[in-house]
């Protein structure tokens, strides 16, 4: 593990409490961050909670958003939230069980989410370890699913937001890839973005690709996120990335070790900037300086660009 000596007064996480892999989107006029729920060994909680803020500074809790042990096919090991919208319903997809994904419905972004009945990726169905959703949803409408710890999975999801055809399933290993795959777009250009080494490792961090498609092909960019030693800031990783509807502001989400003394068990959210450059590339993402204060414009629209 880590050391956290370096630390230089950084502030905590506006987000008070243990808490990884945040999704971000904005739904209602309002982020949305789900998280897992962290500080149990093993990452062992088995629910996952919400939060909405018009900031990203002030942010109410809404408390646990769906338990995997409600699903007949789980029973814990609740990790990685990832969001959708469609249908006039809200999608929460999973990983349970330490290598199944699952997928849970609600009509509220805050929940509560109900179980589809089944795993919609189970063990050995594909190759590496089936964790880590993520969701994209592109400018025609069309929803795609990423997973993946070893080998990244991308396909695009049925209208019913429940299912896919598995012949349509593309596979690939991009540079140093671990897992959390996450696409956005931006105009024409398709950024995939992943988590590098062991979310237990300070040295955890994020790589990222540009594409012409969601499916790619990918082309190799390098790092966007990583440590900021002098600030005592480690384990950069498991990030989301939305936009601010109607301007060119985009946030990154991610989690660290927590502060002062935190670990691979003990994370807290952190909210940056993302920048695009005037080449088309993405800017390294430094974690520094004070929280993100980002508003949302009044009676923003729902939905990630």
């Amino acid at each position: 593990m880590g050391s956290q000596s370096g630390w230089r007064g950084e502030t905590p996480s506006p987000i008070a409490g243990y808490f990884a892999d945040p999704n971000i989107d904005v739904v209602d006029g309002r982020y949305l961050v789900l998280a897992t729920t962290d500080g149990s060994p093993e990452w062992g909680s088995t629910a996952f909670r919400a939060f909405t803020s018009s900031d990203l500074r002030t942010w109410q809790d809404h408390g646990e958003v769906f338990d995997v042990r409600f699903a007949a096919w789980a029973s814990g090991h609740a990790w990685a939230p990832a969001y959708a919208q469609a249908n006039g319903k809200h999608y929460l997809y999973f990983t349970a069980d330490r290598g199944s994904i699952g997928v849970a419905v609600a009509d509220e972004p805050t929940g509560p989410y109900i179980d589809s009945g089944r795993p919609l990726v189970a063990p050995g169905d594909f190759d590496g370890v089936a964790i880590d959703p993520a969701v994209f949803m592109d400018t025609d409408g069309t929803a795609y699913l990423y997973w993946g710890n070893g080998t990244a999975h991308g396909v695009r999801l049925a209208p019913d937001m429940l299912s896919f055809a598995p012949a349509d399933v593309v596979s690939w290993v991009p540079e140093n890839f671990r897992e959390a795959a996450w696409v956005h777009r931006r105009g024409t250009d398709y950024f995939l973005s992943w988590s590098v080494d062991d979310t237990r490792s300070e040295d955890y961090q994020v790589h990222y690709s540009t594409g012409a498609g969601p499916l790619g092909p990918w082309h190799y960019q390098g790092v966007l996120l990583r440590k900021n030693v002098e600030r005592g800031i480690l384990a950069t990783g498991h990030h989301s990335i939305t936009a601010v509807p109607g301007t060119d502001h985009w946030v990154i989400a991610y989690h660290r070790f927590a502060l002062p003394e935190g670990n691979g068990y003990h994370r807290e959210l952190r909210f940056d900037r993302l920048h695009h450059g005037p080449d088309g590339l993405l800017e390294q993402v430094v974690p520094s300086g004070p929280p993100l204060c980002l508003p949302l414009p009044d009676a923003a629209p729902a939905g990630r660009v």
